[in-house]
C-alpha cells in the first residue's frame, strides 16, 4: 500500500513501558512515475518505532541556494509517540554530524558513516555532516493527521497517490473555488500552484508535494483561508503569494527554493494572518510583510509567526514594508514573530542584509513589532539587525513615514564576523524612534549600543539587560 500505517504494540515490555503501545509511523512512497527523477542517492534514511522494523523512507531531491545551486535531499513522514531515525551517508567519509535548530535538542550518536537519533516529538530538522550545509538532509517528522476529509465529500478536492498536472487551460494552476476542502495525499505530486482567488472558506490538508511549479500557492483577496502541512519543492517564484487577504492560517508548510525572486511567503496588504511551524529555506526572503504592490492594497497588521525556521541562502531570514502605496498612504501593523530559528542569512549587497530588517518606503508607517526568542545560528554573510526608513532606487516610490515601537526580547545570535547592524532614519518628518534590545546576546556577549551603527533621525534607542 502506498500509505504504510504501522503500529507496533511491543506487548512484551508494555507493562514497564506502556507509553510505546500506540506508538505509530505513516510513511509514502514516492509516485512511480517521479520515483527515479526526483531521488537523491546520497543518504539511506530509514524510521521505526523502538524495537519494531525499519522502514525505508524516499530521500528527494531538492535544489537549494541560488547563488549556486546545489543538491540537498529531503524526507517526510508522520509520528505518534517515540520513533528511532537512522541516516547512512553513502558517499565518503564521515567524523562529526550536527543536527539543527539546537533548539530541538536532539542528540545523534554517529558510528561509521550512520548517524542515530530518537524523535519524542514532531519536529522539522537538518542533518549535516562535517559541516556540510549545501548537500545535507532536511527532515520532516510530522504530527499524525487527524482531519482527513471524506474524498466522497462533493465540497472536497481530492489528490490521492500519483502525479497529478492542472488542466490546460488554467495556465499551471489548480483553482480552487470557495467552500472546498483540499486534500494533498503524501503520496501525491502537484505539477502545478494552487490558485485561490476572491475566495472563501478554504482549507488545503495533507502531506503531498506542490512540485516545482509557477509558485506554490497563491492566495490573492480572499478570507478564511487554511494552507496546513504540503511541502512545496523548487517554486519557479514565491511559495506562498498573498494579496489583499485576511484571516488566513498558515500552519506546517515546508519549502526550498533555488532561484530568482523564490521568496518563502509573502503577505501585501494581508491582515489576521497566523504563521506557525513552517520551515522555509529559500532563495530570496524568507517571509515579508508588505502593503500595497501590483493589483493589492490596503493596511497589513495582525501577523503572527510562531514556532518556524526560517534559512535565507539569499536575501533576509525576516523582511518587513518595502512595498506600499505613496498615494495613499499605509500601516504595516501589530506584527510578532515569537519563537523562531534563524538557521541561515546570506546576502552580498548590503541593502539587503539583515537576518530582522525593517526596510521601510512607499509612503508606509511600520509600528508595533515584536521580536521574541530569537535565535540566530549562522549568518554567512550579512548583519543581524536592519532597522531603516529607505528610499530604494530600484523598488521604492517613496521613502518611508516612519518606523516607531519595535521590540527585540530575548535573541540569541552564534553568528560572528558579520557586519554592524544599522538603525536610520530618512529625514525630521521620516524618524525610526522607540526601538528596544532587551536581553540580546551576541556570541554569548550582551548587545551594547556601540555594536550598532545608528544613523540621523533616530530617537529613543533602549538597551536593556
Amino acid at each position: 500500500m502506498l500509505l504504510r500505517n504501522i503500529t507496533t504494540l511491543l506487548l512484551a515490555v508494555s507493562v514497564c513501558q506502556p507509553a510505546l503501545a500506540n506508538n505509530q509511523v505513516v510513511t509514502y512512497d514516492v509516485p512511480q512515475k517521479a520515483l527515479y527523477s526526483h531521488h537523491n542517492d546520497d543518504f539511506t534514511v530509514r524510521v521505526r518505532i523502538p524495537g519494531g522494523e525499519w522502514q525505508d523512507l524516499y530521500e528527494y531531491n531538492v535544489k537549494v541556494d541560488h547563488d549556486k545551486p546545489r543538491d540537498a535531499s529531503m524526507v517526510h513522514f508522520d509520528m505518534d509517540g517515540e520513533v528511532e531515525v537512522s541516516v547512512k551517508k553513502n558517499n565518503g567519509d564521515v567524523s562529526r554530524v550536527e543536527i539543527r535548530p539546537a533548539s530541538a535538542k536532539v542528540k545523534p550518536t554517529l558510528k561509521g558513516n550512520t548517524a542515530r537519533f530518537t524523535l519524542k516529538n514532531p519536529a522539522n530538522l537538518s542533518i549535516e555532516f562535517d559541516g556540510d550545509r549545501l548537500h545535507n538532509l532536511h527532515l520532516f517528522a510530522n504530527p499524525l493527521q487527524t482531519d482527513i476529509p471524506n474524498e466522497a465529500d462533493p465540497d472536497v478536492i481530492w489528490f490521492g497517490p500519483g502525479v497529478h498536472t492542472p488542466p490546460q487551460d488554467t495556465e499551471g494552476a489548480f483553482v480552487i473555488p470557495s467552500n472546498k476542502t483540499v486534500y494533498i495525499h503524501g503520496s501525491a505530486l502537484l505539477q502545478g500552484k494552487l490558485l485561490i482567488n476572491n475566495a472563501h472558506n478554504v482549507n488545503v490538508v495533507g502531506r503531498g508535494i506542490i512540485d516545482q511549479g509557477g509558485r506554490g500557492f497563491e492566495v490573492t483577496k480572499s478570507e478564511h483561508i487554511t494552507l496546513d502541512g504540503p511541502v512545496v519543492i523548487n517554486p519557479k517564484h514565491y511559495t506562498v503569494y498573498c494579496g489583499q487577504t485576511r484571516n488566513l492560517t498558515i500552519r506546517n508548510i515546508k519549502a526550498f527554493s533555488a532561484a530568482s525572486w523564490t521568496d518563502g511567503i509573502d503577505m501585501m496588504s494581508c491582515s489576521d494572518v497566523e504563521i506557525d511551524k513552517v520551515f522555509l529555506r529559500t532563495s530570496d526572503d524568507s517571509i515579508a510583510i508588505y502593503g500595497h504592490r501590483w493589483d493589492y492594497y490596503g493596511d497589513s497588521r495582525n501577523i503572527t509567526v510562531t514556532n518556524s525556521t526560517l534559512w535565507a541562502d539569499v536575501a533576509h531570514p525576516i523582511n518587513i514594508g518595502l512595498h506600499g502605496n505613496k498615494e495613499n498612504p499605509e500601516m504595516v501593523e501589530n506584527i510578532i514573530f515569537r519563537n523562531i530559528d534563524i538557521l541561515g542569512h546570506d546576502e552580498d549587497d548590503r541593502n539587503y542584509q539583515g537576518a530582522m530588517a525593517i526596510s521601510n518606503s512607499d509612503n508606509n508607517l511600520v509600528r508595533n513589532v515584536l521580536f521574541e526568542d530569537i535565535r540566530v545560528d549562522s549568518i554567512e554573510e550579512g548583519m543581524l539587525f536592519n532597522i531603516r526608513v529607505v528610499y530604494n532606487e530600484k523598488y521604492s516610490h517613496a521613502p518611508g513615514r516612519g518606523v516607531e515601537n519595535i521590540t527585540f526580547r530575548n535573541i540569541t545570535s552564534r553568528a560572528d564576523d558579520i557586519n554592524r547592524s544599522v538603525i536610520g532614519g530618512f529625514s525630521a518628518e521620516r524618524m525610526v524612534k522607540n526601538i528596544t534590545f532587551e536581553n540580546v546576546t551576541v556570541m554569548g556577549k550582551p548587545l551594547h549600543r556601540e555594536d550598532i551603527d545608528v544613523g540621523d533621525y533616530v530617537e529613543n534607542i533602549t538597551i536593556k539587560r
